[in-house]
């Protein structure tokens, strides 16, 4: 997919603060199981996994989090129910349009990553608004992935570099990548004690921290104890970066 709005981020430079992931990812799992829990329908689950999702994302942008990335729903995703994909594609649509409001008030960019083929016509449409909207943005990055797979990324960016011709290393890769301008993920978060990353931004995946939960999505969205815990581990971690030397404050190598 063609991207409009690469702006290439960079980290600010801290040295006497708590580590703070400038990009912290979550893979939002267990809706279905936080309803069936509570003897609700399962679509209720991704109902109340939309519930609050502003007040987080204001949350770490506060707390000096730069980029937060949402994994909503993966190319693998299309194998649900008709049923439950045509009530996610209705829900998504619903939440992108209050998001655009979201956006321009907190002064956020949203991205959407992954493939809009296969999107309805109206919510890639959507997708399209919003990013135009938002492109200005300097208070902090707000990514959904939606129809995303990692694999399928890898590979156009593959493409795209045989294309162009020339010999590429990492750092002119990552300029073929649907998520070239973003920072590296510092830590991912994956609720519902599901111990897999499931083709999710792996290239960027590459040195972060792994976070696994046993809430489900629902619970945590709703809870800033729980926000909290993600901070309060990931500062517990050394990122060596395959080094012998402690990372710096920053979560980056000196």
């Amino acid at each position: 997919m063609l991207n409009l709005f690469k702006k290439k981020q960079t980290a600010p430079i801290t040295t006497d603060t708590p580590k703070i992931p400038q990009h912290i990812a979550f893979i939002c799992d267990g809706n279905r199981r936080w309803a069936e829990s509570r003897g609700l329908p399962p679509l209720a689950g991704h109902q109340a996994g939309i519930a609050n999702f502003e007040n987080l994302v204001d949350w770490f942008i506060a707390r000096g989090v730069t980029t937060i990335t949402f994994f909503l729903f993966s190319t693998e995703n299309w194998n649900r129910s008709q049923e439950e994909v045509d009530f996610l594609m209705n829900l998504f649509y619903t939440e992108l349009d209050k998001n655009m409001k979201h956006a321009l008030e907190k002064n956020l960019r949203y991205r959407v990553i992954g493939s809009r083929d296969r999107l309805p016509q109206r919510l890639a449409k959507k997708c399209d608004e919003l990013e135009r909207a938002s492109a200005d943005g300097t208070a902090g990055t707000v990514v959904f992935a939606l129809n995303y797979g990692g694999q399928d990324e890898i590979i156009a960016a593959v493409n795209d570099a045989i294309a162009v011709g020339n010999p590429v290393d990492k750092a002119t890769f990552e300029t073929f990548l649907d998520t070239g301008e973003l920072l590296p993920i510092d830590l991912m978060v994956r609720t519902s004690n599901e111990y897999r990353i499931s083709n999710f931004l792996l290239w960027k995946l590459a040195y972060a921290e792994l976070l696994f939960v046993p809430q489900h999505w629902p619970d945590l969205v709703r809870s800033e104890k729980l926000w909290q815990y993600t901070l309060d581990e990931y500062a517990k971690r050394n990122r060596r970066f395959g080094g012998g030397k402690k990372a710096n404050y920053s979560g980056r190598k000196k």
